[in-house]
C-alpha cells in the first residue's frame, strides 16, 4: 500500500506561480513512476506530468515550458512547479504513483487561477 498526500494548492492570479508537493508513505520502495493529474469541473481527469524512477519526464502539451515536475526520492517527495499559470489551469490536481501494477492517488488539491 502507498499513501499520497498533496499540498500547495490555492488561488493565484493569471501569470502567477504555485508549487505543489506530494509526499508518499507506506511501501515507498516499490514505487516506479510518479505523476500529477488534474480534473476540471465537467471534464475527465488528465495527465499533467509524469516522472519515472530514473528521472525521465513527460508533459502534457498544454503545460510544456510552464510546468516542471521533479522528485526527491530521499524525501519520498514529488513536486510540480507551475509558472505562467492560466485560468484554464484551474482544476483539482492529484498526485499519482504506480507500484507493483497498481495506481495510487492522493486526495487532490485545488488550484484556482483568476483572470
Amino acid at each position: 500500500q502507498v499513501q499520497l498526500v498533496e499540498s500547495g494548492g490555492g488561488l493565484v492570479q493569471a501569470g502567477g506561480s504555485l508549487r505543489l508537493s506530494c509526499v508518499a508513505s507506506g511501501s515507498i520502495f516499490s514505487i516506479n513512476n510518479r505523476g500529477w493529474y488534474r480534473q476540471a469541473p465537467g471534464k475527465q481527469r488528465e495527465l499533467v506530468a509524469r516522472i519515472t524512477s530514473g528521472g525521465f519526464t513527460h508533459y502534457a502539451n498544454s503545460v510544456k515550458g510552464r510546468f516542471t515536475i521533479s522528485r526527491d526520492n530521499a524525501k519520498n517527495m514529488v513536486y510540480l512547479q507551475m509558472n505562467s499559470l492560466k485560468p484554464e489551469d484551474t482544476a483539482v490536481y492529484y498526485c499519482a504513483a504506480d507500484s507493483r501494477g497498481r495506481n495510487y492517488w492522493g486526495q487532490g488539491t485545488q488550484v484556482t487561477v483568476s483572470s
